[in-house]
This record gives C-alpha cells, structure tokens and sequence, in this order.
C-alpha cells in the first residue's frame, strides 16, 4: 500500500510547527521525500540479503525475510516486452517468460552475456531456442534494451517481472490568496510514496532529519537521527 503524500507533509509541518522550528516548502518537501523515499527502498535489498544469511524465524508475523519479500512483491510490476521500450524506468530486473498466452507462466528467459551468446551460436546442439530462450542487455548508446533469442520470439510473449524505481513525490498544491499552501491533491494530480506504509514513521522521521539540514536546527537533525537509528535497530533485533 502506498503512503499518502497529503499524510506525510502535514504531519512534517505539524512536527516542526509544534517545536517552532521552522518551515518548509512543498517543493523542499518534495525533493526531500524523494531521497527519504530512496533511502528507505533500497534498505529492503540491503536488509533482505542480509537476513537471508541469519537463521530463519518460522513466525507467521515476524518472518524478517517473508516481510521484506512482501514488501518488495507490492512494487513488482510485470509487462510484456513490446510495452517496455528501455530499461530507464526499471530499478531491478527479475525474471523474464516466455509464454504462448497471456498467463505469463511458461519457459523462463536465461539470461547470458555477449560472449556467452557468441559461443552459444557456434553449435546448433546449443544455440538459443523457444524451448531454451535466452536474453542479454544491449546497450545501444543512448538506452538499455532487452534483446531475446531467438529472435524470432514475439515481444508480447516475453512476459518481464521487475521492479519499477519509485516515483518522485508531488504534493499539488495552489497559492491562495494570503500566500498559503492549500492541497488540490484530491483532483488527482498528486503522487504518493511507494513504499510499504508500514514504513510510514520512518519516511517522516528520515525527511524531519532532512529537514533539519534545510532549516539548519542541529537538534531536529539529532533528534530524528536518533529516532531513525532506533527504528531500524528494532527492525532488525
């Protein structure tokens, strides 16, 4: 589930208005919310690869390695290859299929290297076929692409499974007539966090961190420092 982007700003302001701190913008917290935002995405791989190494929890609520997998599985998105001209708006690639229908279930795609495919093409006991498809990623210049041999694979066919780079935060807004923000975000111009909401607390604490740095309050930047540094303690106690 998404976080609201109206939730999060308010509560920001709320938290610095009541300690008299300051105030930010909604174009600072935009760009604030975006680093927060990337911060806290790219912690799920770091933490999954590290609590796939510790020794597995069988709770049904407090499997570390099932949380995170659940949290990762909510931003997955699976296309076909015609709908995907370059890999600019993938963050991680996952598994590609090779299927008939519209199932996606099917042949799964191997990926190989240039040279791989050069040395694969020599014999035609090993060279790519639709019952052992491979793929590589070409760099044309300009972009990345997915190439799939044989060639002669229909692109909406190929069924990718990746993970989309979370979009930029945009709380929309109008200046009204004191010079006030007011949210529009309900006509549906905004754009809310990606992430999981259970990380909700954190993605507020880590852009008052942030925060603290544009209003220039070392005791904001120390106090959510602190509190962010707890938070991941106890994730990972």
């Amino acid at each position: 589930m998404a976080i609201s982007v109206d939730t999060v700003y308010k509560t920001v302001l709320f938290i610095l208005n009541k300690e008299q701190r300051g105030y930010i913008t909604p174009a600072e917290f935009e760009r604030l919310g975006q680093q927060a935002q990337l911060e806290i995405f790219e912690r799920y791989f770091e933490d999954l690869n590290q609590a796939l190494r510790m020794p597995e929890n069988d709770s049904q609520y407090a499997n570390r390695v099932k949380n995170l997998e659940e949290k990762i599985q909510e931003m997955e998105v699976r296309i076909t290859l015609n709908n995907l001209s370059n890999l600019s708006s993938v963050h991680r690639l996952g598994t590609l299929v090779y299927s008939t229908d519209a199932s996606g279930l099917g042949i799964e795609i191997q990926e190989t290297t240039q040279h791989e495919l050069t040395l694969i093409n020599k014999s035609k006991l090993t060279k790519p076929t639709k019952t052992f498809p491979v793929y590589q990623v070409r760099n044309t210049g300009s972009a990345s692409v997915l190439q799939v041999y044989p060639e002669d694979i229909a692109e909406n066919q190929v069924f990718i499974y990746y993970i989309p780079k979370p979009a930029a935060p945009i709380w929309e807004y109008t200046v009204e007539s004191l010079g006030q923000f007011a949210w529009t975000g309900i006509n549906g111009g905004s754009v809310d966090f990606s992430i999981s909401d259970q990380d909700q607390t954190e993605l507020i604490l880590t852009i008052l961190m942030y925060a603290g740095v544009v209003i220039r309050d070392q005791n904001i930047i120390q106090a959510a420092a602190s509190q962010v540094a707890q938070e991941n303690a106890n994730q990972k106690s």
